[in-house]
């Protein structure tokens, strides 16, 4: 992969052993360079992770469900939120949490608080896990909550999924080319980050979050790229 607008993959998957589920044998790639071969199911090996994919689909939006080997090393985040980006905004407001940044002082037409807290929010769990030697590639599995915008009666869900492009599930598993993505109402463009990972993920509507002004919060759970059982160790 070639680097984007604000970076690029920093990890291959083909570091860690990584199965696609799925109920055919095909060839897929996860990354640059990498070719992961499917397999029918069954227990994933120790060390391994198995992400069972929908059939067919070379750019799905996420995992049907992902195996996890016994003995596989996981780091599980906690809960983390956008953070306080916005000086110029009431503090305890969803603006507040808005970060203008990387837009030139101005969000981008049609972006809502929700996409922009949920682009601030992944920047934080991307800063979460480099701490620990990881990125996004290493994510398998996520949760997201998120809370209506003053004055509507559901939370944007359709918000929070372009922001979530942005990050994860933008490259074509067959051609492994990055693949453009909306922000707002503009025209699709390249992702901020590209990458192949597909986590399985669920997002619900929450009556409130613990920070006021927060409309989201994420937590992932990440697979070590070095597993023990790799190197034929046990433990």
């Amino acid at each position: 992969m070639t680097p984007n607008r604000r970076t690029r993959v920093k990890k291959n998957l083909s570091r860690r052993p990584l199965a696609v589920g799925v109920s055919a044998l095909l060839l897929v790639g996860l990354g640059a360079g990498a070719g992961v071969a499917a397999v029918r199911g069954g227990t994933p090996a120790p060390g391994t992770v198995e992400v069972a994919l929908p059939l067919g689909d070379t750019n799905p939006f996420i995992a049907n469900g992902v195996g996890i080997g016994p003995g596989t090393a996981i780091y599980k985040s906690s809960g983390i939120g956008p953070s306080a980006a916005n000086p110029d905004a009431e503090p305890g407001t969803p603006e507040a949490y808005v970060d203008l940044a990387p837009f030139g002082g101005a969000l981008p037409e049609g972006v809502t608080l929700t996409e922009a807290q949920g682009l601030n929010a992944l920047a934080a769990i991307g800063e979460n896990l480099a701490a620990q030697g990881l990125s996004f590639d290493d994510v398998v599995t996520m949760r997201v909550f998120l809370a209506n915008e003053e004055g509507t009666e559901v939370a944007d869900f359709a918000g929070w999924n372009r922001a979530y492009r942005q990050y994860f599930a933008n490259v074509d598993l067959e051609t492994n080319e990055a693949v453009d993505v909306p922000m707002g109402t503009a025209a699709p463009a390249p992702p901020l980050f590209e990458n192949p990972a597909r986590p399985s993920r669920s997002a619900l509507e929450v009556a409130s979050l613990p920070v006021a002004g927060w409309l989201v919060e994420i937590e992932v759970d990440a697979v070590y790229p070095e597993q023990p059982f790799a190197k034929g160790k046990k433990g």
